[in-house]
């Protein structure tokens, strides 16, 4: 992805999209087979899936951008932990929850820097 290249948004939207999907499916995994680690792992998935959607709609700044992916990443190791925990018993590898719920806390101050960040003519 040419996180310059405004068209390279065409990627935030398909993971905002690949992140719904996972969140709805794995809200209904909780449901029929419980496991309170991937419930909460789905409903951080559909909470974050809109921010991929409007950040890739809106040809956002390069900055909101590599801000995102951040929260991605994040995202990712944070409920890819969760979803293991509950359906192998193990983790993704040692600090990767905390070290996904970093990478959350960090995409999202970098999402509200990237306000204040004044667009290169």
């Amino acid at each position: 992805m040419n996180l310059a290249d405004p068209n390279g948004s065409r990627v935030l939207v398909f993971a905002g999209g690949l992140v719904g999907a996972a969140g709805v499916a794995l809200s209904a995994a909780a449901a029929h087979r419980g496991g309170a680690f991937t419930g909460t792992a789905a409903s951080f998935l559909l909470m974050h899936a809109p921010v991929f959607l409007a950040v890739g709609l809106i040809g956002a700044n390069r900055f909101l951008r590599i801000a995102s992916l951040v929260l991605l990443a994040g995202l990712l190791l944070f409920a890819g932990d969760l979803v293991a925990r509950d359906l192998s018993g193990a983790r993704l590898f040692p600090m990767s929850a905390p070290i996904g719920g970093s990478l959350l806390i960090a995409g999202w101050m970098a999402i509200a820097v990237s306000a204040l960040v004044r667009p290169r003519p």
